[in-house]
């Protein structure tokens, strides 16, 4: 959710890809090929492709920020782990170096600029996830004259109209949705939500490289915002099959399954989750386990399977202590609860109670203290 509160100022345009010396068709198959990769979680194979791009072509930005790409989604399997962030920023900074060297020659010339916003597209991305939220506004301050620019230039070029969605997007749902960001953009033209979706879906269908990544956001505007879980559906469906070893696609299936109701599905999609986790995949590790005992657990509360329930609770409490840091997380909050009510159901008051206290004690999420406190004064019983 957090990464979707400042989507508007990420823009993240993926130009054309166009080769300054290497033959552009033999470029643009290796530039898909390394995009596929990085989508599959692919790296080491990924940044061979790019490395690739780079010998081909070693003024053009492209191979360049591809790399950069693949550190953003390094980063994306565990948001906590700062590991990474120097090299990200560092390999931005070379991009946006090369594309103004570009530009100081060439002020019109649409791959650069294309790069150049692509670039600060990302650093404004990891900035509000590191509550940089004056820096992550003020990579979108900067990025979206490029993206207006570029499509004044290239009009015909589908991968651009992924920034102008985005931005088209978020500009008019995020200051409704989360009135404390309004003074961070207060400065930034008026959006259009419909616009910003049929920009999206024109891109996810004609974009040369924003395809996948268009596709990605529409996912997550009709999941979180839309709650149209049908269209979200079929695009998670879609993904997870190019990209079998994506968990966050994988993921996704699972939550709208849960959204729908369909726990038989759900249960299928979190059980092969937990056994990539079993198996050590990439991608899977800690936080995608703590999802899937969480809606395991879900899943078995609802079918009255209560002991089993409780298993995978126990499970979420567990991996959430090691993993929450600071404050409690809503998985964890949500796992206490549902414990409490649980042992209420199985006539367990006193540690009912003492789990309802716990969340009291936690950060709120999703009214998860006032549900503690009503159970606490009057026993969960079953709807």
């Amino acid at each position: 959710m957090r990464s979707l509160l400042i989507a508007w100022a990420c823009v993240v345009v993926l130009g054309s890809g166009r080769a300054q010396t290497a033959p552009r068709t033999a470029f643009d198959s290796i530039a898909q090929r390394g995009i596929a990769h990085v989508y599959n979680l692919e790296f080491a194979r990924a940044e061979e492709e790019f490395h690739t791009l780079v010998r081909m072509a070693p003024g053009d930005p492209a191979g360049h920020f591809f790399l950069a790409m693949v550190l953003w989604w390094k980063i994306s399997l565990d948001m906590d782990n700062e590991a990474y962030d120097a090299q990200f920023y560092s390999a931005l900074d070379a991009v946006i170096d090369m594309c103004d060297s570009i530009l100081s020659v060439r002020p019109n010339d649409v791959q650069a600029i294309f790069f150049k916003g692509g670039a600060i597209g990302f650093e404004g991305r990891l900035r509000f996830h590191r509550d940089d939220y004056l820096g992550a506004a003020n990579a979108g301050r900067k990025a979206l004259p490029l993206v207006q620019e570029a499509s004044s230039l290239d009009p015909d070029n589908w991968d651009i109209l992924l920034g102008s969605g985005i931005y088209n997007y978020y500009a008019e749902v995020i200051p409704n949705e989360y009135p404390l960001v309004k003074p961070l953009i207060l400065f930034i033209p008026p959006g259009d939500k419909q616009k910003g979706i049929q920009q999206l879906s024109l891109a996810a269908q004609k974009g040369k490289y924003a395809s996948i990544e268009a596709s990605y956001f529409l996912l997550q505007i009709y999941y979180f915002y839309e709650k149209d879980y049908t269209r979200a559906l079929a695009i998670a469906l879609n993904l997870q099959e190019r990209f079998p070893n994506n968990m966050l696609f994988q993921r996704y299936v699972g939550r709208i399954y849960v959204a729908l109701n369909n726990w038989l599905l759900a249960e299928q999609v979190f059980r092969d989750i937990l056994s990539r986790v079993s198996s050590g995949k990439p991608g899977y590790g800690p936080a995608v386990e703590r999802e899937a005992q969480y809606y395991l657990g879900l899943g078995d509360m609802f079918s009255r399977h209560l002991d089993e329930a409780l298993a995978h609770f126990y499970r979420c409490d567990e991996l959430s202590r090691a993993l929450d840091h600071n404050e409690a997380s809503g998985f964890m909050a949500m796992a206490n609860l549902k414990t409490g009510m649980i042992y209420d159901l199985q006539g367990k008051r006193d540690l009912a109670i003492m789990q309802y206290e716990k969340v009291i004690s936690m950060k709120d999420y999703k009214d998860s203290r006032s549900q503690a406190e009503q159970f606490r004064k009057t026993p969960y019983t079953l709807q």
